[in-house]
């Protein structure tokens, strides 16, 4: 166990801790306020609730690293597949809706997003398979399509919910574990431009017959202070409001105004901006710099791997935190419309925070088996 401990990928870790104690910070800052005059409840109310999660996300976590080797993943993703798949049928009549989506069982003590598991547990499936048959000499490439066709089923599962985000960046990290895996044939490369090619004909459908009023609303997202009586202007100009109230060096650790009810979902979504009102442009801009060494982090674990599954895993991950941080960034600055996509570790929310960290300590399993192999490798050539 010690062992595995030391072999860990340190500057990881490190970057999961650091986010993961900012991130508790600022929950309990921008949610003190509708804890108390939305919800009636105490000031740490949603603090002590994520708090929870963070403690018992870290010790499962530390559990996967230290005890499950990924081999056993052989046997345990394409189970979590079919269990999310079932859960996002029975959630379409069981469900709560929240937000115009139905999304969400409704346990009493706690709320599940089903799409939420989708993406960690698509990871790995992913990786699974394809370490498997890229290692047979001989196979039809018909086969590289199989998984994408229960990963599409979901992708429609979710996409009737409607929740066209969680949609878009599952399809958004199936398509780049795709465009990357390591088969670089020329039928191969033809199929990829292909397959792009209708990705971007298929987005062009659905943002043109398939998206409903509410959803519509939502494509007119430009110049949101002139539309403030809108729902989808008043949201995304009270968060430019906050960042601008911030300047270079914020108004100071709890001193947002705009957290006073004027920017809904402020501990959620529209977290961000509250960093920037609170502790400046400056802090925003060193914490966009602290992602950036994680997903090159990632990037380089991925290089490193010693297997095909490795390399997914970690590929896939810094799929799922980018396309994230775009998303949610860009719907904020009224780049494109918002989403409702959360911030990786700021946003307050069990399920994601969950799955995030599960993917971490995956890849911190990778690192550790990568190096045990490399070290095998050195004692049998003396």
């Amino acid at each position: 166990m010690k062992s595995n401990f030391k072999k860990m990928d340190k500057l990881l870790l490190v970057l999961m801790l650091a986010f993961t104690i900012f991130g508790l910070v600022m929950i309990f800052s921008a949610s003190s306020i509708t804890a108390v005059l939305y919800n009636g409840t105490y000031e740490s109310y949603y603090f002590n609730k994520q708090l929870i999660v963070v403690i018992v996300s870290w010790i499962i976590g530390f559990a996967l690293v230290l005890k499950l080797k990924t081999k056993s993943y052989d046997f345990l993703a394409p189970v979590g597949m079919i269990g999310v798949l079932l859960s996002l049928v029975l959630v379409m009549s069981y469900g709560t809706i929240t937000n115009g989506s139905k999304s969400w069982f409704d346990l009493g003590f706690v709320s599940v997003q089903p799409s939420e598991f989708l993406k960690p547990i698509m990871i790995v499936y992913l990786a699974v398979y394809f370490d498997k048959l890229l290692k047979r000499k001989d196979y039809n490439i018909f086969l590289v399509f199989v998984p994408f066709i229960f990963i599409g089923i979901c992708f429609g599962l979710i996409a009737l919910q409607p929740d066209l985000g969680t949609a878009l960046i599952v399809a958004g990290i199936a398509g780049i574990i795709f465009m990357y895996l390591p088969v670089n044939t020329k039928e191969m490369k033809k199929i990829k431009i292909g397959c792009a090619g209708v990705a971007i004909l298929g987005l062009i459908l659905i943002f043109t017959y398939s998206l409903n009023g509410e959803q519509t609303s939502r494509l007119n997202f430009k110049a949101p202070c002139t539309r403030y009586t809108e729902k989808t202007g008043y949201q995304v100009c009270n968060g430019m409001i906050a960042i601008s109230n911030g300047g270079l060096f914020g108004v100071g650790l709890g001193n947002s105004t705009q957290k006073y009810l004027y920017l809904p979902e402020a501990h959620t979504d529209f977290i961000f901006p509250i960093v920037c009102e609170e502790l400046g442009a400056v802090t925003g801009a060193i914490v966009i710099i602290l992602y950036l060494v994680l997903l090159i982090r990632l990037l380089q674990i991925a290089r490193k791997a010693g297997t095909v599954k490795g390399y997914i895993i970690a590929l896939g991950t810094f799929a799922y935190i980018l396309l994230h941080l775009l998303v949610n960034f860009m719907g904020i600055l009224a780049l494109i419309p918002l989403t409702g996509v959360p911030v990786p570790f700021l946003s307050y929310g069990g399920s994601y925070y969950l799955c995030l960290i599960m993917m971490l300590f995956v890849c911190e399993r990778v690192v550790i088996e990568s190096k045990s192999e490399a070290t095998k490798k050195i004692i049998n050539s003396i």
